[in-house]
């Protein structure tokens, strides 16, 4: 069984950036992938002497250099492999395969995706998969590199941001939309117009600097919508029904089943939200939540976008979500998984509001794989605690 990995992409989106990434990911392939032809010069002899020892096999495989495996029109009982970088897609395939092929994520259970940096023994998983699945974006430029350094050995790709209908983010009032590298940006949010020696003039200017960064930032939390999650899985199961023929009808019924629980799973929030007394979530957090927002129509405030790096608030931040809570009577403030909850916490501590966690299913926990959760489950469990935010 494959690792799980979850890769949401949120990064700046400037010629600097990309061309220092794209640096930094061709020095890695050709690194890694030098290490990694070592590494399969001892496994192939291995598997040569395998292979040489057992005369009674009834179909011929040859290996190409990645490890894969071709079929010269003979049955074979090797299982496609499908690698994936986060939990949605890896779930979603999951679904549709069952047992019939090896599913592997490449994130690690607790890990945070967008921090995520690849192995030698990922790209080594990606070379020798049959089907790969990531997210697309900034943050997966890396994956570009190295699908291109493989050349007639690289695996059939799918990139969830290419299979639906994407907006950019967005910044909403009292958000704080600073960017990794503005180091001092929390601490020039504090600052009083007292203590600021800027002209007002050159304060709209910087905001808009900011904001033009902003708009061509695709959020790629496409999978948040469970309608953008049946368009997904639709498509990724016409493609291992093409990579995998002998199991076609077994996907299909399969995908077709997955299909109607996720169309339940979207009757379900639009139940909750059409018999609520309020339309408002509020997120001490980031807000990776706009597909979701958009699908339900609901309005959001938040501290942070979706794909921000921050982590710490600015006071004026925190104070603007407590003025927020108490001037609407929000009962509940969401923090999301995986997270450090401090925000949440604070505006939880100066208001009446409960909070709680929305499971944006980035990664699951440690705990929450060996207790099995899916993005059905967890979905669930979302539907559960916005019901008691809206009401």
């Amino acid at each position: 069984m494959l690792i799980p990995a979850i890769l949401s992409g949120c990064a700046k989106n400037t010629d600097t950036a990309k061309d220092s990434e794209k640096t930094r990911s061709d020095n890695y392939i050709e690194e890694n992938l030098e290490k990694n032809a070592e590494e399969n010069v001892v496994e192939n002899n291995d598997e040569n002497t395998e292979a040489e020892a057992d005369q009674t096999e009834d179909f011929v495989i040859k290996a190409d250099k990645g490890g894969k495996s071709e079929n010269n029109g003979v049955t074979t009982n090797k299982k496609v492999s499908i690698v994936t970088t986060i939990f949605p897609q890896y779930d979603f395939t999951k679904q549709i395969v069952g047992d019939k092929a090896d599913v592997t994520m490449l994130l690690k259970p607790g890990s945070e995706s967008h921090s995520y940096e690849p192995t030698p023994q990922d790209i080594k998983l990606i070379q020798s998969c049959d089907l790969f699945i990531y997210t697309g974006g900034e943050n997966d430029t890396w994956i570009d590199g190295i699908i291109e350094s493989m050349g007639d050995n690289a695996p059939e790709t799918m990139k969830l941001i290419d299979l639906v209908n994407t907006v950019e983010e967005e910044i909403v009032e009292g958000m704080q939309h600073c960017h990794a590298d503005d180091h001092d940006c929390a601490e020039d949010d504090d600052h009083t117009d007292d203590n600021d020696h800027v002209e007002e003039d050159d304060d709209h200017e910087h905001d808009h600097e900011h904001e033009h960064e902003h708009m061509h930032e695709v959020d790629e939390h496409v999978w948040t919508s469970p309608i953008n999650a049946i368009l997904i899985v639709e498509q990724i199961t016409d493609v291992l029904n093409e990579i995998d023929p002998a199991n076609l009808e077994y996907y299909s019924e399969n995908s077709a089943a997955y299909i109607e629980q996720l169309k339940d799973l979207d009757q379900r929030f639009e139940d909750v939200v059409e018999h609520a007394k309020r339309k408002v979530i509020l997120f001490g957090d980031r807000f990776p939540f706009r597909y979701f927002a958009d699908e339900y129509d609901l309005d959001y405030y938040a501290a942070f976008t979706g794909c921000s790096a921050n982590t710490e608030a600015s006071a004026a931040t925190v104070a603007f979500l407590i003025d927020k809570v108490n001037e609407l009577q929000l009962p509940v403030v969401f923090s999301i998984e995986l997270s450090n909850e401090k925000i949440a916490d604070s505006i939880a501590e100066a208001t009446d509001a409960e909070k709680m966690t929305f499971h944006s299913i980035h990664n699951l926990s440690v705990e929450e794989l060996a207790a099995n959760e899916t993005y059905i489950s967890l979905m669930e469990k979302n539907i559960e605690v916005l019901e008691k935010a809206l009401n």
